[in-house]
């Protein structure tokens, strides 16, 4: 039977995950507190800065692109192009890289070792319940271009 799916079919928006993994850090820190000290230097908070702006530089080029190609931010609409210029010729997520970042340079400045614990778990988080997902549809609706620009440029970096 042919999937007539018309969309990646991912229903909780992607920045929730982010939000939600640094909400769940700072819970963890309170009833299981690892020591702060480090998160409270102005290293980490310089470091945390010049990430989110590494981060923003990322996911701004791509939202501009989004928007200028009249694409969909939601992800449980079809895509209306791929993209493959710019940004996206570089990483295939950069979106989700730059909030990536953003979530590192944010656990710099106002987390904890939870949050930077839990990184690893919200990598996994993004590429099985978001990335794979997308992957799947725009194969289905783009085809060989799709196929094609994936054998060039790479899911992350």
């Amino acid at each position: 039977m042919k999937n007539t799916k018309n969309s990646p079919g991912v229903f909780i928006p992607p920045p929730l995950f982010y939000v939600s993994l640094f909400l769940f850090s700072l819970l963890l820190q309170r009833y299981y507190p690892v020591s702060r000290g480090f998160f409270q230097t102005s290293i980490a908070h310089l470091g945390g800065s010049v990430i989110i702006a590494f981060g923003l530089m990322t996911t701004a080029p791509a939202l501009r692109q989004f928007f200028k190609t009249k694409n969909t931010l939601i992800t449980v609409k079809p895509a209306t192009s791929l993209q493959t210029n710019g940004i996206y010729s570089v990483s295939r997520n950069p979106m989700y890289l730059g909030l990536l970042f953003v979530y590192l340079g944010v656990a710099l400045i106002f987390g904890n070792w939870w949050t930077i614990i839990l990184l690893p778990l919200l990598f996994v988080l993004i590429n099985y319940f978001i990335i794979l997902p997308e992957e799947k549809y725009l194969l289905k609706a783009f085809g060989a271009s799709y196929s094609d620009y994936k054998k060039k440029v790479r899911r992350w970096l």
